[in-house]
């Protein structure tokens, strides 16, 4: 099954495979209750759905991250970083790096613009799938994510993360919801490809099967003493890190594939 949720003129409305779902239906519906539940949710299918795609959040809901968890991103936050050995320590270590990324009235959708932050010369996307959690912190579906990253200012400094990570157009999530549990997203191919004036300046590939550690550890501790009475979407980090001398510039395009979602954005300053 597949959400996607759309701009209509009665106001955002959300499609279950491309037929709209009543008007009063929120994401909260299908998060408020066990992943087993989820089907109930979704009854009253209605008319095709219609209007330019939204981000497959609700304004209220929060997006989290996880950082760290392929060797390749360790290895590049090494790189980068006057603090190496913080990262080494955070890929070894039983506690996974957690951090805020947006709040859903934040996020952009499939699309839409991300942007690079004005006071960094060292900017990337991270392709990442994105778990979507109910309120119980289990896993009942997944889409594709955007993390975009000034690595130059959290490389400075590791307590520069949320300048580096959290600003106005750095979250695109996209362009809908695959509604599956997660055995159905352990060996997802992760593609990310960016084109300037139609060419590709970059290409990547990964497998989810590489990460480090499971869907349900990260959930799991993303919900330790911590309520999302809403659910929460939940970055998994990335494996995919262009080089070095690699920069998006505004004019880019950056195209983003986890299994057969394709999210798209073009890049501002």
């Amino acid at each position: 099954m597949y959400l996607s949720r759309h701009r209509t003129a009665g106001g955002p409305r959300w499609a279950l495979d491309g037929r709209q779902l009543p008007q009063d239906f929120t994401l909260d519906r299908l998060l408020e209750g066990p992943a087993a539940e989820t089907q109930a949710a979704l009854e009253g299918p209605e008319d095709a759905a219609e209007g330019p795609l939204l981000p497959p959040v609700e304004p209220y809901q929060e997006v989290w991250a996880s950082g760290v968890t392929y060797e390749r991103s360790r290895e590049a936050r090494e790189h980068e970083s006057a603090d190496a050995d913080a990262y080494a320590r955070v890929y070894e270590a039983e506690r996974p790096e957690l951090f805020f990324k947006a709040h859903g009235w934040r996020v952009v959708g499939h699309g839409d613009a991300v942007r690079v932050r004005k006071d960094s010369r060292w900017n990337v996307p991270e392709p990442e799938l994105v778990l979507v959690l109910n309120n119980r912190m289990e896993i009942v579906g997944f889409t594709a994510g955007n993390d975009v990253s000034s690595r130059d200012i959290e490389g400075e400094n590791p307590l520069y993360l949320p300048q580096a990570k959290v600003y106005d157009g750095s979250c695109s999530l996209g362009p809908g919801i695959v509604l599956t549990g997660p055995d159905g997203m352990r060996n997802l191919p992760i593609r990310l490809r960016v084109s300037q004036d139609g060419a590709a300046i970059f290409d990547g590939e990964v497998s989810t099967s590489r990460m480090k550690r499971s869907f349900e550890e990260l959930a799991g501790y993303l919900g330790r003493e911590l309520t999302l009475p809403s659910g929460a979407f939940l970055m998994t980090g990335t494996g995919i890190v262009p080089p070095d001398e690699f920069t998006l510039t505004p004019g880019d395009r950056v195209e983003v594939s986890v299994g057969e979602l394709v999210l798209e954005n073009d890049v501002t300053g």
